[in-house]
């Protein structure tokens, strides 16, 4: 073999061998890349699937703006009968949701006392108009005798007086008898509307002093709220407006008017009290404890679920989705109101169709991958359709 041929043979090995190197170093590359991008999509987090009761899609809705108040049920007529003399009880008979009716005799205070100043009074009275009556005897006898010139006209004048001071003596004693009689009829306790005793305050046979409270007495078939707002709702509340109330255990709220406003704010609590009638209901109580809202007016604006407002940073923000990852974006929150039943706040900028966690999704950080799956019906819901 010649030299040539052997040097090119060579050089066949030589560019063979070189290829061969070549095409197993970019096989090594290509494993390692692979191997890199494998970790890579083995540390990167899942997606999180956010079903479709955890967005909400915001949209311009019509709110009803609403003023939330709590409050208690007090009968429009209600009365405390007290003692208006101080002695020993009797006759009280009736007790905590007995029945009374207007001017029902309840009980009676003991009245010998009493007895006794009328009995005392009435023959004052008595001893008053004998002396009313000599006395208008001894005037006419010296008018007569004057006119015969047989008395003085002082002696005449000194008589006018006399038949003066006894008619004022008569209107005295007639006075203090018609107090005596008064005090014997204050003795007996009335009811002084209709309606059932709330309270028995006091015992039979108690004594009892003067003002003491004996009985509560409410009519229920008349019930209001009396509702306490804060003082910042004041311009917002007019006599009228309609309301939403509910006591616990009642299955749907029920409706109220606004029917009386308190001109001014209670000394100790600050708040301001209003009046709510309502139309008559069977199983009210008086002192139930109540809440609703007022309403106040309506609202068409781009809104979203006021749970969904997070507060755990400096700044209220929203969770949304966007780009299949979880942004925070700051807001404002506008006036709040209620859409159906559900409690909605105005979001200024927040653009129409803006997906919206809510607040069963949960706190996610910023970038988190998220996307929205659809709920799909059970297999047996399916079968039995």
């Amino acid at each position: 073999m010649t030299s040539w041929k052997r040097w090119a043979l060579l050089a066949l090995l030589a560019l063979a061998l070189a290829l061969g190197l070549l095409r197993a170093l970019d096989k090594r590359q290509q494993q390692q890349e692979n191997a890199r991008r494998l970790a890579a999509s083995s540390q990167a987090p899942a997606a999180i699937e956010l079903s479709e009761h955890d967005l909400f899609l915001a949209e311009a809705v019509e709110l009803r703006l609403s003023l939330p108040f709590t409050g208690t049920l007090k009968a429009v007529h209600a009365a405390t009968v007290k003692a208006r003399v101080a002695g020993e009880l009797s006759g009280l008979t009736v007790r905590e949701g007995d029945p009374v009716r207007a001017g029902q005799l309840l009980a009676r205070v003991d009245a010998t006392e009493a007895r006794a100043r009328v009995a005392q009074a009435e023959q004052q009275v008595h001893a008053s108009q004998a002396q009313l009556a000599i006395a208008q005897r001894q005037q006419d006898n010296n008018q007569a005798l004057v006119r015969q010139g047989f008395i003085s006209s002082t002696a005449a004048q000194t008589s006018e007086l006399n038949l003066a001071t006894a008619r004022a003596n008569l209107q005295a004693t007639q006075a203090l008898l018609d107090i005596a009689r008064k005090t014997l009829a204050d003795t007996e306790l009335r009811a002084p509307i209709s309606g059932q005793v709330a309270a028995r305050l006091a015992q039979d046979g108690e004594r009892v002093p003067v003002d003491a409270r004996v009985l509560d007495i409410v009519d229920a078939r008349a019930l209001e709220i009396e509702a306490a707002l804060p003082p910042a709702d004041a311009l917002q509340l007019r006599v009228g407006q309609l309301a939403e109330w509910s006591v616990e255990g009642m299955g749907q709220p029920s409706k109220a008017r606004v029917a009386r406003i308190s001109p001014a704010l209670q000394a100790g609590s600050r708040s301001l009290l209003a009046y709510l009638a309502l139309p008559a209901q069977d199983g009210l109580r008086q002192g139930l404890f109540v809440q609703g809202r007022i309403e106040t007016g309506r609202l068409r604006a781009v809104a979203v679920p006021l749970s969904a407002l997070r507060s755990d940073q400096p700044q209220p923000y929203l969770q949304l989705l966007q780009d299949g990852q979880v942004v925070h974006r700051k807001v404002v929150p506008g006036q709040q109101g209620q859409l159906g039943d559900e409690a909605m706040v105005a979001i200024d900028g927040l653009e129409p169709g803006t997906r919206v966690l809510r607040a069963s999704a949960g706190a996610l950080a910023a970038g988190t991958p998220a996307k929205a799956v659809r709920a799909t019906a059970r297999p047996d819901a399916a079968t039995a359709r």
